[in-house]
C-alpha cells in the first residue's frame, strides 16, 4: 500500500472539515484523456486507493496507461482497544488523502471511451466518496 517514506512530523493534528470548499488545484485532466473526479469531501485511505488502482489495471490489461493523482500522506492515529483515556496520542495506524470536491483522482489513456468509463466507474465504487467520469 501507499505510504510516505519519510515524514517531517509523525503525528498530525486533526483539522476541521473543509465544508464549502472546492479543489482549486488538481481539478483538471493533466495527463490522460479520461478521469475520475470527486464530488464530495472525505478522507480516502491508502487501501481504497490501492483497491481502485487494481480495478483499473484489470480493465486496461496491457493497452493503456493509468495515473494516480493522489497520494496518502496524512497519518491517522488509533489507540488500542480497551485502552483507558489519557496517556497520550495513539500510534500511527494508516495514511489518508483529504479529498475535496473537484479533485481528479485517477486518469487513463490508450483505451476506448466505453471501456474507460466502465473501468473508472467500477474504481469509483471502491472509494468512500461519490465520483464522476470526466473526459477531455
Amino acid at each position: 500500500m501507499l505510504a510516505p517514506k519519510k515524514v517531517k512530523h509523525r503525528k498530525w493534528h486533526k483539522v476541521a472539515g473543509a465544508s464549502g470548499r472546492t479543489a482549486s488545484r488538481m481539478n483538471e485532466l493533466a495527463f490522460g484523456t479520461y478521469g475520475l473526479k470527486s464530488t464530495e469531501t472525505s478522507w480516502v485511505t491508502a487501501r481504497q486507493i490501492e483497491a481502485s488502482r487494481r480495478v483499473l489495471v484489470r480493465y486496461i490489461r496491457k493497452g493503456g496507461k493509468i495515473w494516480t493523482r493522489i497520494f496518502p500522506d496524512k497519518p491517522v492515529t488509533m489507540k488500542g482497544s480497551e485502552v483507558p483515556m489519557g496517556k497520550g496520542k495513539g500510534a500511527v495506524d494508516h495514511y489518508v488523502f483529504a479529498v475535496l470536491p473537484g479533485h481528479v483522482l485517477f486518469e487513463m489513456f490508450g483505451i476506448p471511451e466505453a471501456q474507460a468509463k466502465e473501468a473508472l466507474i467500477s474504481a469509483g465504487h471502491k472509494l468512500c466518496i461519490k465520483t464522476k467520469f470526466i473526459k477531455k
